[in-house]
């Protein structure tokens, strides 16, 4: 009988070391959204430096209560971050890949050039950030920040990004277009997603909702896929022995 009570003291003794060093971790202060921008933009502009562009697949598939539509799509981004974009196939509803498929594809490529990526990137130029949480995601323990745009552009989200708190890249966004994308769509929300291909982070998969005149409550899924990373350009013109030698 007192073996069995001196286990259960040592069993609860270790429970409430445990309880306590839980809370005493959930107590730790946050970083101010200042700091964690200023990390953010300092690995981003380091990540940056070392792009030098990638080509993916893309798989898009929206749905409503009356049609589909689905569409292949390869895609490539140059080092300086400008995208391009070729069909590889496309079926269903023509209506839908006009006018959703077709209009995103036109719309991402313009977010893309140089003109414009500034204005359009999460940026303490382009928004006000503020610290709301922490959340451990698969990726790892992250920060989570409202992000609350400075105009109201199209381009730009109204919502939350989830940054990684060991290397500071975004991983995770929630939240709604600033200003409905077209006259067509409004009552947007979405989540998109991040996977990591090396030291980079690029998009994983993205889940929209919204309503889309005339066709009604609509879902959108766009799935990333087969990234592969384009070589370095100081690695392009050595001799083919010192390219095996540093594969």
């Amino acid at each position: 009988m007192k073996t069995i009570i001196k286990n259960s003291l040592v069993a609860l003794t270790i429970l409430l070391s445990v309880l306590r060093i839980a809370s005493a971790q959930n107590s730790d202060p946050l970083p101010s959204a200042h700091d964690v921008v200023a990390r953010m933009m300092e690995f981003d502009g380091r990540r940056q430096s070392e792009m030098t562009g990638y080509a993916a697949t893309r798989h898009y598939v929206a749905v409503n209560k009356s049609r589909r539509a689905e569409m292949i799509v390869h895609v490539t981004c140059d080092s300086n971050g400008t995208k391009q974009f070729a069909v590889l196939s496309e079926e269903g509803s023509g209506a839908i890949r006009k006018r959703v498929f077709h209009k995103l594809l036109s719309e991402e490529a313009d977010a893309s050039r140089r003109g414009t990526r500034s204005s359009t990137r999460l940026t303490p130029e382009n928004y006000d950030f503020k610290i709301v949480g922490q959340e451990t995601l698969d990726s790892g323990p992250a920060y989570i920040l409202s992000a609350t745009p400075k105009t109201e552009n199209k381009y730009l989200v109204d919502g939350k990004i989830w940054v990684n708190a060991a290397d500071y890249s975004i991983v995770r966004i929630e939240g709604q277009p600033a200003r409905n994308p077209s006259f067509w769509v409004h009552d947007v929300h979405f989540v998109h997603t991040y996977q990591k291909v090396g030291q980079f982070w690029f998009a994983s998969s993205t889940h929209t909702t919204s309503e889309i005149k005339i066709f009604g409550p609509s879902e959108l899924t766009i799935e990333n896929s087969d990234y592969v990373l384009n070589t370095p350009k100081d690695h392009v013109n050595e001799p083919v022995g010192v390219a095996r030698l540093i594969q």
